[in-house]
């Protein structure tokens, strides 16, 4: 029975939607007490900022009613002070608990999504830039920062503190308490022209900012091709214009929402404008006194800071929507369906039955239907584009079929957990990747925990241990990103010396010896030779000489399985074969004269 996704424990199973407040308390929920803690403190820090104004306000009083005793003012300053001190030590501690919890928090973030990135499909992956998956894994998930460690605590406690002291204004006199909140509404009008249109603002100021991020990855991968083909003006022409378009909707929104703002932030702050005349009115007729004048005056003057505090952060949670739709569009992403149990396979054979596949819109797969014995070497070839790797990325699980199944050892992939899977295919491709590691551990990768003997075996039987070992550092050399210091053909012997330790029954080689020079590819052949000895191997090839000898060679051409045989029977029987067979030697027979000649 398989198990459906269930993206909020990483899992991979079907959950209803959240909402964005419902997304960030999942994301809190391990940490809630440290963000109760930083909520009560910041609370107590707030109350505390206020404390000075019923300070000043008692020694104001107190001089109108002719109090002389310099100790009563010096006591009610030692107090005003010690509340001063104590809000910025609540804040200190409020800001130390939620950034504590944020912080791990993120983490935990980037761990769900980097976990999630494993379980999805190629094609998923394919699909989304590296640009912006990057940006998602670090700027997006960053900026949660603000809202849990800001917003959460110290919007919250503003709140609260406002709240308390507009009801203590209420209870000292309601026609005070009106008065003084009577520049509110003007100011909420201002604020609200200032947020119309904020979603879609922010959502272009993010398609320009993952613009940006896109062209400047594609133009630092691209910078070699860049230099050889003289490209440079016009591919940073187009860096230079993403960054314009990133920053200009940035300074076009800011433009667009100054005036607002002004308004909003110069009427907000304006409470006398209401509570002294109508405070003076009503003194003057009696009906209020001096006191709750004076306690009203400087009351108000106090809670206009909390409330600003307040709006500041409606920008932040008008940004969190958008913020958390990036990294959970990712979160909520189907999974490969895969069980939880581990299947079992009657051998390594592989069958695949009426095949078809579409990447988006474009078919790449119709109707395939293929047989490949335990313990075969089987050859797939064909015109590029045939879908020759695409039918080697759905044996190993990369993505789904849309229509037909494929079996392991009598056992649908779908009905197979991915890491029994894992174990039981080795993928090796001729986009070799190695990563900022060692050798060493680059070639661990293939089984986890395999001791250094293990590894230098490996690295041995794929014969790249020699030119290892004539390296500065041998195995602990660092291979720079993406293997950078390494040749095409190094990579590639570090790969299978990967694909060797990981030891899997059955071993598919898409293109491995691709670019390999004549000198390493006997090295790489022999390597082969000793990692597919007893495995299902799978091998595609353009050189047709190199699988000239499989059980079986199978021609894919658009999408279909076009003919299938040895090498003689299809020399006999496909036209196809027959003029890449053709085409092939003369190409061979052309680079051995030149060969020939150079030497």
């Amino acid at each position: 029975m398989k198990e459906k996704q269930e993206n909020n424990a990483g899992s991979g199973g079907a959950i209803a939607a959240k909402s964005t407040v419902g997304w960030l308390l999942d994301f809190a929920s391990p940490h809630r007490r440290g963000y109760i803690a930083s909520v009560i403190f910041a609370t107590l820090g707030v109350a505390c900022g206020m404390a000075p104004y019923f300070c000043v306000a008692r020694m104001v009083i107190a001089l109108i009613q002719g109090v002389r005793e310099i100790p009563f003012y010096a006591a009610w300053c030692l107090w005003a002070a010690g509340f001063w001190v104590i809000r910025y030590l609540c804040h200190g501690v409020s800001t130390t608990l939620s950034h504590k919890a944020t912080f791990a928090v993120i983490s935990e973030v980037r761990l769900r999504l980097t976990k999630k990135l494993t379980r999805l499909p190629m094609g998923f992956l394919l699909d989304t830039p590296s640009g912006k998956l990057k940006n998602v894994l670090v700027e997006r998930a960053d900026s949660i920062e603000t809202a849990l460690a800001h917003v959460v605590p110290e919007m919250s406690g503003n709140v609260l503190v406002s709240l308390a002291t507009i009801i203590y204004l209420f209870a000292l006199d309601w026609r005070m308490a009106l008065a003084a909140l009577i520049t509110l509404p003007l100011g909420f009008l201002c604020y609200m022209a200032m947020m119309s249109g904020y979603e879609g603002r922010f959502m272009n100021y993010v398609a320009k900012n993952k613009q940006l991020n896109a062209t400047a990855v594609e133009y630092i991968n691209g910078i070699e091709v860049i230099k050889i083909f003289n490209q440079s003006a016009g591919s940073y022409d187009k860096f230079t214009r993403a960054a314009k378009e990133a920053a200009n909707s940035a300074i076009d929104w800011m433009r667009s929402t100054q005036t607002y703002f002004s308004l909003a932030m110069s009427v907000f702050p304006a409470v006398l404008v209401g509570i002294l005349p109508i405070g003076c009115l009503l003194y003057m007729a009696g009906s209020l006194s001096i006191e709750t004048f004076i306690m009203a005056i400087i009351l108000s003057l106090g809670v206009v800071g909390p409330l600003i505090t307040t709006m500041s952060y409606s920008d932040d949670m008008g940004k969190i929507a958008a913020i958390v739709a990036e990294i959970t569009e990712i979160l909520e992403a189907p999974d490969l369906e895969r069980p939880a149990g581990e299947a079992a396979l009657l051998g390594c054979g592989i069958i695949l039955q009426d095949v078809s596949f579409a990447y988006k819109e474009e078919t790449v797969l119709n109707k395939v239907s293929l047989d490949i014995p335990e313990g075969s070497v089987t050859a797939l070839v064909g015109p590029s584009g045939g879908g020759k790797s695409t039918l080697a990325k759905l044996i190993a699980s990369l993505w789904d079929t849309n229509e037909g199944t494929i079996t392991i050892g009598g056992t649908d992939i779908r009905n197979i957990p991915l890491r029994q899977l894992n174990d039981t295919v080795a993928y090796v491709t001729q986009d070799t990747y190695l990563f900022d590691e060692t050798i060493r551990e680059n070639i661990r990768m293939g089984r986890a925990g395999a001791t250094d003997a293990q590894v230098e075996e490996a690295a041995k039987a794929s014969g790249c241990h020699d030119f290892i070992m004539a390296l500065e550092n041998g195995y602990e050399t660092r291979t720079g990103s993406g293997g950078g210091h390494l040749s095409g053909g190094e990579k590639q012997r570090i790969s299978i010396a990967r694909a060797m330790l990981k030891n899997a029954p059955i071993v598919i080689l898409d293109e491995a010896t691709a670019y390999t020079d004549p000198e390493n590819e006997a090295v790489i052949q022999a390597a082969v030779s000793r990692l597919v000895a007893g495995r299902t191997l799978i091998v595609i090839a353009h050189r047709l000489s190199t699988v000239s000898d499989s059980d079986k060679i199978v021609v894919i051409d658009k999408g279909q399985v076009a003919a299938q045989g040895t090498h003689g029977e299809l020399l006999e029987q496909s036209p196809l074969y027959l003029r890449m067979w053709r085409a092939h030697i003369a190409a061979k027979d052309t680079k051995d004269i030149t060969a020939e000649v150079k030497a």
